[in-house]
């Protein structure tokens, strides 16, 4: 096993008088620091590893991969059911991981269980990679004695994610690819081919048909003011995605979703119910307490409207009520679902019913990517030969005018 280099950590730790004393100290790992600190009577509170400027800049931007998780917790659990301590399955793990953001964050880990912490609150330190799902999931695995169990479900759930990831990825792969396609015709026409065309029709002489000289105009200005165009494109997905992501563009981005035409909206709808009953079935089942497991899956769920549902659910859990009786209020929740979750409150079956729905949820998402992939296909089509037929339409309309002329 390889030697760690020696690092810098800050601690934090209160002195035999009780005093608090914040400082740094040079050791192997995070356990090194805090047998040095007890060694000197301090109570350590906490010790956080140094990052140098050259660490931070090749981290800065990474992130784990799902698939690569997936496999960490699949190789977690299994060593843990065949019975090798934490401790020396984090080692293993973090010799054999090839992600170098996934074995710093093992490592960071690690070390935190060398020094006395959980696995719950170690994971609880790196919410960039262990969401709240994956720890409260943990956490409840720790608390009933069931730690191999909670990361067989974790992975199940993570590999279940991944999956319907990819379906959405694969699916949308073709009309991105089209549309990308379409639109560097579009520019190569109005840099290259309008140009030419403009050129001859000064020739021609006479007043120009009003869609020719619209393309004229697009293909002046593409030309003459490239960089804004350039700019403006930059600054557009910028915002765009500062919207999407900020506390109030993302629950108005996540309702746009579900009114986009041509079924990608009911397929957004589904992807977030397939989501939502698959998270709290894994919760449930793992003996999370239910308000803690209904306020992980809103925050999980992927959609801002589920979100909001979820705040009504836990409204009416803490005064003694239901969990379906907010879902019947809520649009994005068929009548369905809350049926089937009223029918498993009512016998005791919850978690059956919640696999039940998400199982359900998850064929129809294969259904409705297939028949949204066969609608979007016309559609591109349709698409790219509107604007290219648009292009060629006004280039020569000028052309018949003249021979008409002539005739």
């Amino acid at each position: 096993m390889a030697t760690a280099k020696p690092s810098t950590y800050s601690f934090r730790a209160l002195d035999p008088a009780g005093a608090e004393e914040i400082g740094e100290i040079t050791a192997q790992s995070k356990a090194e620091v805090s047998e040095q600190l007890r060694a000197r009577g301090f109570v350590v509170q906490d010790v956080t590893e140094k990052k140098s400027a050259l660490n931070m800049e090749l981290s800065f931007g990474k992130r784990v991969k799902a698939h690569e998780l997936t496999v960490m917790t699949r190789q977690l659990a299994t060593m843990v059911s065949s019975g090798m301590t934490l401790l020396r399955a984090f080692y293993v793990l973090e010799d054999q991981i090839e992600s170098r953001v996934l074995r710093e964050t093992v490592g960071a880990v690690r070390e935190d269980i060398e020094s006395g912490q959980q696995l719950s609150e170690a994971l609880a330190r790196h919410p960039k990679v262990f969401n709240q799902l994956y720890v409260a999931m943990v956490r409840a695995g720790e608390a009933g004695g069931v730690l191999e169990e909670a990361l067989d479900r974790v992975a199940d759930q993570l590999e279940k994610d991944d999956s319907l990831r990819r379906q959405v990825k694969a699916a949308m792969m073709y009309p991105a690819v089209v549309l990308s396609f379409a639109l560097l015709v579009l520019i190569g026409l109005l840099t290259f081919i309008v140009p030419v065309f403009v050129d001859i029709f000064k020739e021609f002489g006479g007043e120009l048909p009003a869609i020719t000289k619209f393309t004229v105009a697009m293909s002046h200005a593409m030309t003459a003011f490239w960089y804004a165009w350039i700019g403006g494109g930059i600054a557009f997905i910028l915002g765009f995605r500062y919207w999407r992501k900020s506390d109030w563009g993302r629950p108005q981005w996540d309702r746009v979703r579900l009114r986009i035409p041509f079924k990608i909206g009911d397929t957004v709808q589904k992807i977030a119910l397939a989501r939502w009953s698959r998270t709290m079935s894994a919760l449930y089942s793992a003996g999370v307490p239910i308000l803690q497991a209904i306020e992980v899956t809103g925050q999980t769920a992927g959609n801002a409207v589920v979100q909001a549902a979820m705040a009504d659910v836990i409204e009416s859990v803490k005064a003694g009520g239901t969990i379906a009786a907010p879902l019947r209020d809520a649009p994005i929740f068929p009548p369905m679902v809350a049926q089937m979750i009223a029918v498993g409150e009512e016998t005791g079956g919850l978690d059956a019913m919640l696999t039940k729905v998400a199982d359900f949820y998850e064929d129809e998402v294969a259904a409705a990517i297939k028949a949204l992939t066969s609608i979007l296909e016309p559609v591109m089509i349709v698409i790219v030969g509107g604007i290219v037929g648009f292009i060629v339409v006004a280039m020569y309309m000028p052309m018949f005018k003249v021979y008409d002329t002539i005739q």
